[in-house]
């Protein structure tokens, strides 16, 4: 489909929200407004604004004015809507069923020539086989954890790390005030990005990951040296994916069976682990959603203008099944399949980490 062919175009924000969204949703529709003279609709609560029935709301160029510096998403979200295994839980019966169909009947009810899917590897592997049954549209990469192989990094993921580190930086003085090791939890469920990046920049004295399984009696060893050396106050930085050599992630327990697991918790685990073997007194600080909202940094805005403005583009070219990427300094397009294709994890012997190592951060192993 050309250019000239499309009418009218959707785009949806899926998966968790994060500082940025907003970015994109304003270029891709003033560009394809100002360049291209599409209509836009802009799909309520990701996924679930394609089941039966359709919900959408027109996107205009007054729609989309201002919302650059907010964080979120205008349209909504949603991580817990998998069409093709849409999961329901009421008066204690699970059920679990196809509902995809529903969404090539919308997508056609709404008129739509082409989608653009705003999201992480959840919501681009749904896109996939969206995109293989047919369907015309492009992918825009968006998650805190920049664990997308495909791109260089995601928008989303400075925020994120900005957050943190200003976070452990508040942290140090009441840390050294009372002569306390403090743990900071941070998002990473599969790759410490942010665990590694905000506590390099925050001056960590240790940083778990979970590319680096760790051992608690390395990581008590490490912060009772720093004691001896009348260090006594130390942060450590903890992903909340991060788990000890041999034993298991920690997940928050939940009385709804259809709920997805959901991490956190190995910060305050951390506090009495530490404690036993240190006996030095231990806090915990999760940071949890706050990495997620708030206004986004410049070079978020700019990379999310770039990826909404590209998308676009894309689709007026015909790239349906593609992504729009960062490839060094360039945006790109990929293929859907190598976007979802595998995760991109810290490299344990890469050259931040070796870097952490030669300043004397303790990972535990």
């Amino acid at each position: 489909m050309t250019a000239t062919a499309i009418q009218r175009v959707g785009i949806l924000t899926g998966g968790g929200d994060c500082p940025g969204l907003n970015g994109v949703l304003r270029a891709f529709t003033r560009t394809a407004i100002l360049q291209y003279g599409w209509q836009v609709l802009g799909i309520i609560d990701g996924y679930e604004g394609l089941l039966d029935p359709p919900r959408a709301r027109p996107l205009d160029l007054d729609t989309v004015k201002g919302i650059l510096p907010l964080g979120g998403t205008i349209l909504g979200t949603t991580n817990r809507c998998n069409p093709f295994d849409y999961v329901h839980y009421a008066g204690g019966q699970l059920t679990r069923r196809d509902r995809s169909p529903e969404v090539l009947r919308s997508l056609e009810l709404l008129g739509l020539d082409a989608l653009c899917v705003v999201g992480g590897d959840g919501s681009l592997h749904i896109a996939k086989r969206f995109a293989d049954l047919g369907v015309p549209l492009v992918g825009v990469p968006k998650t805190i954890d920049n664990d997308l192989s495909a791109t260089d990094v995601t928008f989303g993921y400075h925020t994120a790390v900005q957050t943190a580190t200003e976070a452990i930086d508040r942290l140090h003085t009441t840390t050294e005030s009372h002569h306390r090791v403090m743990i900071v939890e941070v998002m990473g469920r599969d790759a410490g990005w942010i665990a590694l990046e905000s506590g390099l920049a925050g001056a960590a004295a240790v940083i778990l990951i979970p590319e680096i399984p760790f051992d608690l009696d390395r990581v008590a060893q490490a912060l009772a040296a720093r004691s001896q050396r009348r260090r006594d106050s130390s942060i450590v930085v903890v992903a909340e994916g991060a788990a000890p050599r041999g034993g298991q992630r920690i997940y928050q327990p939940t009385t709804n069976p259809a709920a997805q697991p959901r991490l956190g918790g190995i910060g305050p685990w951390l506090v009495g682990e530490i404690e036993r073997r240190t006996g030095i007194e231990t806090r915990a600080v999760v940071l949890g959603h706050l990495q997620r909202g708030g206004t986004p940094t410049a070079f978020d805005r700019n990379l999310a203008t770039r990826f909404g403005a590209a998308a676009a583009r894309l689709i007026a070219v015909g790239g349906f099944g593609r992504m729009v990427a960062l490839h060094g300094t360039a945006v790109v397009d990929v293929a859907l399949a190598e976007a979802v294709g595998a995760q991109k994890h810290v490299p344990v012997d890469g050259e931040l980490v070796r870097t952490a190592r030669d300043l004397g951060i303790c990972f535990g192993d």
